[in-house]
């Protein structure tokens, strides 16, 4: 018998970096190597994963806070605006 499609879960990362089991999808991605959070439709992400890489070290987060907490930085292909903010703040 099939598992009940209710009580799917998925595995995200929290804002510790932890990963926990949450009834709801992430809505943010990321690559756990180069610690880069993006969206989920990012072309770059989405060209790696067709190319047979990323999937691997990807991971998922329920939000852009928790991202942000775990300490990865905003993809400059998908989020450009976060990204510039984030490249200013280094400097």
């Amino acid at each position: 018998m099939p598992p009940d499609p209710v009580a799917r879960t998925y595995l995200l990362l929290g804002a510790d970096g932890r990963p926990y089991r949450s009834a709801t999808a992430g809505q943010w991605g990321g690559h756990r190597r180069s610690k880069i959070y993006g969206r989920l439709d990012c072309r770059s992400a989405l060209r790696a994963i067709a190319a047979g890489g990323y999937v691997k070290y990807r991971v998922f987060f329920a939000d852009e806070a928790a991202a942000v907490a775990a300490g990865y930085r905003p993809c400059a292909v998908c989020c450009p605006d976060r990204y510039r903010t984030w490249k200013e703040a280094i400097q």
